[in-house]
């Protein structure tokens, strides 16, 4: 996952994923503008192993991730960004400060397939369980990056067993994802979700303590 080689930087004309607008309004009389990118919405699972008392999670490479430590090492390195060139970046730092921990998660880009189906896929395809669309229990849903994308992410949250994985999990190669699944114990799940140290989404924050108040109380006692 972190055998990262021969980064580089250039200017992005064109996305699958990413469109950039400016839009130009008057408020309270005075004129502004502000620039945003248009996006796909997304889903997001707290998956729960109950035959083992464990979360499972997801841990990745973010280009986005490692280049703000790059910048914050090379504060420099955006400055030609214009150039048609590629810009070589050299002495890059390791792969691994830009490797985070996440909830298995995914864009919503089927529009014939509803937001269960798509989470289900995805947890099917990172994590490696086949859950059924009514295992399902919708948490809520958000606003992510307010101030870029304003995207919505809905949060979903199911219950898994041993028995109910079928793969190995690891996202589709074929469309470039190289995915880690990792477990976290419910017993160290609070001090994981603080720990500045190990990066992660506010998604796995979050979660986390909303199983802390909501399911965790209703679990049987040891």
């Amino acid at each position: 996952m972190e055998a990262i080689e021969e980064l580089a930087l250039k200017p992005c004309t064109s996305s699958l994923y990413l469109r950039p607008f400016r839009l130009c309004y008057r408020q309270n009389g005075t004129k502004k503008f502000w620039d945003f990118m248009r996006t796909h919405d997304s889903v997001s699972v707290l998956i729960f192993n109950t035959s083992r008392q464990c979360f499972v999670v997801v841990k990745q490479f973010r280009p986005a991730v490692y280049m703000c430590e790059v910048e914050r090492h090379h504060p420099d390195v955006f400055q030609n960004q214009e150039k048609e060139s590629f810009s070589r970046l050299e002495d890059p730092l390791p792969a691994v400060v830009g490797v985070t921990y996440e909830l298995c998660a995914g864009i919503v880009d089927k529009p014939d397939l509803s937001l269960e189906e798509i989470a289900c896929g995805e947890v099917l395809e990172e994590c490696g369980y086949r859950v059924p669309v009514t295992d399902l229990r919708r948490i809520t849903s958000y606003r992510s990056g307010v101030g870029v994308t304003g995207s919505r992410q809905t949060l979903f949250y199911v219950e898994v067993t041993d028995q109910m994985r079928t793969g190995e999990g690891g996202g589709q190669p074929e469309e470039g994802e190289l995915i880690e699944v990792v477990e976290i114990p419910l017993e160290d799940s609070m001090k994981f979700a603080y720990d500045e140290t190990l990066p992660k989404t506010m998604g796995v924050i979050f979660s986390f303590m909303w199983f802390q108040n909501n399911i965790a109380p209703k679990l049987p006692k040891k």
